[in-house]
């Protein structure tokens, strides 16, 4: 008996970043019991959309590399209809959709229009995001164009589910999660002192990570305006902000500087290579992330793939995978005395509580890895 065809539209190797990530997590998942093929973009985002260094990955060690025919330009209307025709070519039973942004609006309703007549009841969009964090006004009307053509939907947490009802239309919407991005922990034994050093830290600071980009929905702002309180607590407690801004660095600089916490806070201002996640979560005993708005977070789901708990904000679906005293801490969004209360708990629990085996035992039972029985039930 053949394997049913899926076809997979999103982003993949050599795009950086979490979506081509969780595009490739996908591929690996469903690979052994579908047919599949993923349509990569040539053009992602034009240079002049783009505020981070460069759209490409870069890095030495490539973790993860689905297959792919890079064919979809996403300011070219003309390449959207050869696009869907290599699609077809495919004859898919399944077509699936990875949907984030809703700059890909236009290009995602003329591919999947010129579909939907011959592939009815197979197209699926996976809705990452519904709206993106820093939408505009525009955004609400591209993403009802982008995701029009969508039979069914795929989301990774209750707080897009209900965001997703008010453009869905009351088609089924099925859920998941996002897998445990454990690929950065090659299980390498790491000189943990000796890399506190090289950055440094002593071996007595106990460390707290800030990861990923810093964007001003990700409120390192406030995360900054705790460390005071937290350092009066315990001075050794270090922050270690690793990450490519694409808000202005300055204004976080100054903040440093006028709280006075300069001899506690470190500042690693670059994209992160693959081969390099794994140098700053091995010295860290605590991810913090202090976002203002969220959906899920790919930030969150690495440092479940390191055994590391987690202090999030009550935004999103971020709460929805953090089990309270066990795995982490939920604290109130943009509530500076909330986040000091949280991470002061953590400290407080750090000695009688096994995190690293509450989340080892809380990541068997990930949604994800039983996606290949939805994606049956789904093809059904």
């Amino acid at each position: 008996m053949s394997k049913k065809k899926i076809a997979i539209i999103g982003p993949a190797y050599p795009y950086r970043g979490g979506n081509a990530l969780f595009v490739s997590y996908l591929y690996d998942i469903l690979k052994e019991q579908f047919d599949l093929k993923v349509f990569n973009y040539k053009l992602l985002y034009p240079s002049v959309l783009f505020p981070g260094t460069t759209q490409q990955d870069k890095s030495d060690y490539i973790i993860k590399k689905a297959p792919n025919e890079r064919i979809i330009n996403s300011i070219n209307p003309f390449n959207w209809f050869l696009a869907a025709k290599k699609i077809d070519n495919f004859n898919p039973d399944l077509i699936i959709f990875d949907w984030w942004n809703p700059f890909f609006g236009p290009s995602h309703f003329v591919i999947s229009n010129s579909l939907k007549k011959k592939y009815k009841n197979k197209i699926l969009f996976i809705t990452e995001n519904v709206i993106s964090h820093e939408g505009r006004f525009v955004d609400k009307f591209l993403t009802k164009l982008g995701i029009r053509n969508a039979d069914k939907f795929l989301v990774l947490s209750d707080t897009v589910e209900n965001s997703l009802k008010e453009y869905s239309k009351n088609k089924k919407i099925y859920k998941s999660s996002l897998p445990v991005y454990d690929c950065y922990n090659t299980g390498e034994n790491e000189d943990i002192a000796k890399i506190k050093t090289e950055l440094g830290f002593s071996s007595a600071d106990r460390i707290i990570l800030f990861f990923g980009y810093v964007r001003k929905y990700k409120g390192l702002n406030i995360l900054l305006d705790a460390m005071p309180e937290l350092i009066r607590y315990n001075k050794n407690i270090k922050l270690l902000v690793v990450g490519e801004f694409y808000d202005n660095s300055e204004k976080y600089y100054k903040q440093i500087d006028d709280l006075k916490i300069k001899e506690n806070v470190i500042v690693v201002q670059k994209f992160v290579p693959n081969e390099d996640v794994g140098i700053y979560y091995n010295i860290s005993e605590l991810v913090v992330l202090p976002y203002l708005e969220a959906t899920q977070s790919g930030v969150l789901n690495i440092a479940y793939g390191f055994n590391k708990p987690v202090i999030v904000t009550d935004v999103g679906g971020l709460s929805e995978d953090v089990i309270e005293g066990e795995t982490g801490f939920v604290v109130k969004s943009d509530d500076v005395n909330s986040l000091v209360d949280g991470i002061k708990k953590y400290f407080s629990f750090s000695d009688s509580v096994n995190f690293k085996v509450n989340i080892s035992n809380k990541i068997k039972d990930n949604e994800f890895n039983k996606l290949p029985m939805l994606m049956k039930e789904i093809l059904n």
